[in-house]
């Protein structure tokens, strides 16, 4: 590489180091599997985010859902795909596992969709936040004892800060959506449950959990990089989830019903951070951008309805 005398070292150095990367991810070449499934996944975030600018109107409405089934479709094919090229073997038990929770899927979303009147959507929009919650939870334990993929030894700390917020925010997602769920159906009276210094009480819990995160990262792993079988983390992680199932509770209970519509909405953020966190301890792009849009778009949503209502964003 010849360098410029006119040009600073510094911006020297970024050049060459640019065009290092370059070469090096030239000689990489990717499998005609990888390169389809990543061309799939772009293709099924696209059509996600053309879902969500349909659905902004309601003369769009109806084309942005189409959309987002193509895109889930799409999402859930080239998956099914992905594993059955894998290099590596998966038990015959295993596939049988998924066609039977796939086919219990399909028919459980489609007996909802045409007997849940649309008066009921907010309490099945809810219930299905608590299933995004609990995925994301046992998602993260399951990373724990068995990493999905490849972690580099110096990435091994980024891993377990990945699955202990994944785990916390789907924990707080999957009870705070049933207390959600509860309070719509009518089964929990719609007055709020506030107790006395209940900010206190919540501050206390998240930095408990905060201390446990410390303790997890710490006994996660050995010096060498090697899984710690005999540590405690998995204490650690399990602890951290009760008590981030009881801020769930607590956050949610100390709303009254009239403001259900905007959790609800909160709620559906939640989700989508938790489907992130989820991405990133699977390394599966399409679910972290998937993620961060369903996480966004419900944050904003959350915001607008509040100025709507005539209500403090941050008291509700």
């Amino acid at each position: 590489m010849t360098h410029s005398p006119l040009l600073n070292p510094m911006f020297q150095n970024v050049i060459d180091m640019d065009l290092t990367s370059t070469q090096l991810l030239a000689s990489e070449p990717l499998s005609i599997e990888v390169s389809s499934a990543k061309v799939a996944y772009l293709a099924a975030a696209v059509l996600f985010v053309l879902s969500l600018a349909g659905l902004s109107k309601q003369t769009t409405a109806g084309r942005g859902n189409l959309l987002g089934i193509i895109g889930m479709l799409i999402a859930i094919a080239v998956t099914i795909v992905a594993m059955l090229s894998a290099e590596h073997t998966i038990a015959v038990s295993t596939y049988t596992m998924m066609a039977v929770a796939i086919t219990a899927a399909v028919v459980v979303g489609a007996v909802l969709a045409v007997r849940v009147p649309m008066t009921g959507m907010p309490e099945l929009v809810a219930m299905l936040h608590s299933f995004v919650g609990l995925a994301a939870v046992l998602v993260g334990i399951s990373s724990h004892i068995e990493s999905y993929a490849d972690v580099p030894p110096g990435e091994l700390l980024i891993h377990d800060i990945e699955v202990f917020i994944g785990v916390f925010i789907g924990a707080i997602t999957f009870t705070g959506s049933i207390i959600a769920f509860l309070k719509l159906r009518g089964t929990i009276g719609g007055k709020p449950l506030t107790l006395p210094g209940r900010h206190m009480i919540n501050l206390l819990m998240v930095a408990a959990c905060i201390g446990l995160g410390v303790w997890f990262c710490q006994e996660s792993h050995n010096p060498d990089g090697s899984h710690n079988e005999s540590g405690q983390a998995m204490t650690a992680l399990l602890l951290m989830t009760g008590i981030a199932s009881l801020i769930g509770v607590h956050l949610v209970m100390a709303i009254g019903g009239a403001d259900m519509p905007v959790v609800v909405s909160m709620l559906n953020s939640y989700s989508g951070w938790a489907a992130s966190a989820a991405g990133f301890m699977l390394k599966n792009h399409l679910l972290i951008a998937t993620g961060a849009l369903v996480g966004s778009s419900g944050a904003i949503l959350s915001y607008i309805m509040c100025a709507a209502m005539n209500r403090s964003f941050i008291s509700v």
